[in-house]
This record gives structure tokens, C-alpha cells and sequence, in this order.
């Protein structure tokens, strides 16, 4: 059984999916960081609103990046330590939480790519994978995006 499962092992992910696994880490590290700032620094009677809702949200990203991380070690990948650029919008909520809404769409396009190569490379674990974090990210798009039309 052990030597199937490493034969397995070591045939699955190309270096493309393996790359683009590294980018899905580098964001969610990025977003967990900087989500957990807004949630500590807004003090403002209009950040009392999102805070509890952001401070969540953090911890799911951060979750995402852990499991994102073991299924990349699986593959035979080396999960990145460095989260993309944190970006923080100083006193304005709105602009920050624009900032973050576009975070989740560029994860959310990224996202979906990952799922049409995961199907085209039959990884079906990678793919129910990232179905389920797609579907969280989703609902966080939709939090920031109903803040602002707010």
C-alpha cells in the first residue's frame, strides 16, 4: 500500500498546478494579515459594524491557507511563507474594504482556474478542494461588496 500511494504521490501535480497553489498561499496569507489589522485598528463607530464579521473571516483565510499548504506538501510542493503585498487603507473603511473586495475577486478568479486545471490533470482532490474554499470566498466577496452598496 505504501509504495502505491508514493507512486501516486509522486506523479501528481504538474508544476503549474503547484505554482498556482503557491499564489493561492502567498493570498490567503496576504488577506488573513491584513483582514486581522482592520479588525484590530478600527476603533471607529462605522468599523464597529464589519468588525466582528472581518475578524472571522480573517481566521477562515488563514484556515484556507493551512489547507491549501498541506494538499501543495501532498503534491510534492514547497507552500510559500510569503503572503502577497499587505495592503492597508489607513483610516478610510471604504477604501479598505474596496481594497478587499478586490482581493476576493482576484482570488476568486484564481480560484476557479485552479478548479478547470485540476480537471484537466484529474485531481479531483484538488478540485473538491478548492470548490469548497470557493464558496467561502464567494460569501466573503459578498460581505465586503454588501458593506459598500451599503
Amino acid at each position: 500500500m505504501t509504495q502505491e500511494r508514493n507512486d501516486i504521490k509522486e506523479g501528481a501535480g504538474s508544476e503549474k498546478m503547484k505554482a498556482m497553489l503557491n499564489d493561492a498561499i502567498a493570498g490567503e496569507l496576504q488577506v488573513s494579515i491584513q483582514y486581522m489589522w482592520q479588525h484590530v485598528v478600527w476603533k471607529k463607530p462605522e468599523g464597529y459594524t464589519a468588525n466582528d464579521e472581518i475578524k472571522r473571516i480573517a481566521i477562515v483565510e488563514m484556515k484556507h491557507a493551512e489547507m491549501i499548504a498541506e494538499r501543495l506538501n501532498y503534491l510534492g510542493g514547497i507552500p510559500t511563507t510569503k503572503p502577497y503585498e499587505i495592503v492597508l487603507g489607513g483610516e478610510d473603511i471604504h477604501e479598505q474594504l474596496k481594497q478587499d473586495q478586490e482581493a476576493e475577486e482576484r482570488t476568486i478568479k484564481l480560484y476557479n482556474d485552479i478548479i478547470e486545471l485540476a480537471v484537466n490533470e484529474h485531481d479531483v482532490t484538488t478540485r473538491h478542494l478548492f470548490e469548497r474554499i470557493l464558496e467561502e470566498e464567494e460569501e466573503h466577496h459578498d460581505f465586503f461588496t454588501s458593506f459598500l452598496d451599503d
